[in-house]
């Protein structure tokens, strides 16, 4: 199914993300957390593609589960900062016989003292390479506060426009804290003709080391009400998650009034915190 679909309803979707396991742990370790979160019937399930885009047959099985054994509709991560075309069409094939058609093009993160492949310099030249091959339904990454590596948010923007000229029908954004943030960046997409529909990406905070990670990795800012809870909350486990989890749901419920595309819950694999942010917001889907 065409996951651009679910938004003609004009209802907001709630969608999750998950990531393959350490290449520690077995991959049986993420189908526990599996179970629990597609029971609670998400719209669709996105896999990651690992670290550097270190998992791809890992990220395979994870969306081939989601997709033939829970009968979820799911989209596969696709980089390409250390592929090549070939490398590139022997993910899809597999992906094809696996029953998944929709793939999130992504440039990816590079890996230290790796060379880059040549052949995709940027997530636009992937979506295109993918459009052209034919056969998948292809969304993008967009980021509300501007792609770290971006020098203003213009040609930030007019780097997304290619994109989905390229090919992307819809777009997920990166985490952000500050809605009013995302409602700028929904009109400075208009402006500059970028009409698919945008999911708006929410991780729920539920410790000290995620944010600090996660702020550091694409530079989310913080707002003086989250900052609040880190400093009153940030040495108190329990209190934290359930903090974190009360302002993800505070996002949610302004965002679905707001009328966004979708919801986007970036659920490191959390059954506990997926499942009370979604009895929290349900009913307003």
């Amino acid at each position: 199914m065409n996951i651009s679909d679910m938004y003609k309803s004009g209802k907001t979707v709630l969608s999750f993300e998950v990531f393959p396991p350490k290449k520690t742990s077995p991959i049986e370790s993420v189908y526990g957390a599996l179970d629990e979160l597609t029971a609670l019937n998400p719209a669709y399930i996105s896999v990651t593609y690992g670290a550097g885009g270190t998992a791809a047959d890992n990220t395979i099985a994870i969306a081939s589960r989601i997709r033939n054994t829970y009968n979820i509709e799911t989209i596969a991560h696709l980089t390409c900062v250390n592929s090549d075309r070939n490398q590139v069409k022997d993910v899809l094939e597999k992906l094809r016989e696996n029953n998944i058609d929709n793939v999130l093009a992504l440039r990816g993160d590079r890996i230290p003292d790796v060379e880059p492949k040549t052949d995709f310099r940027y997530a636009s030249e992937l979506t295109a390479f993918i459009k052209e091959l034919g056969g998948f339904h292809i969304a993008g990454a967009c980021y509300p506060e501007t792609h770290p590596e971006a020098p203003d948010d213009v040609t930030d923007i007019i780097n997304l426009k290619k994109k989905v000229d390229a090919g992307a029908e819809f777009l997920i954004s990166q985490l952000f804290f500050d809605n009013d943030i995302f409602y700028k960046f929904q009109k400075r997409c208009l402006i500059a003709g970028i009409n698919v529909p945008i999911e708006a990406g929410i991780m729920p905070v539920i410790n000290k080391n995620q944010i600090q990670r996660m702020v550091s990795l694409c530079g989310a800012s913080l707002p003086s009400k989250f900052s609040k809870i880190m400093t009153r909350f940030g040495d108190n486990p329990e209190a934290l998650r359930d903090a974190g989890i009360a302002y993800a749901i505070d996002q949610c419920v302004d965002l679905i009034s707001s009328g966004v595309s979708g919801i986007h819950l970036y659920t490191m694999n959390n059954p506990y915190v997926a499942r009370k942010i979604t009895e929290a917001i349900g009913k307003l889907l």
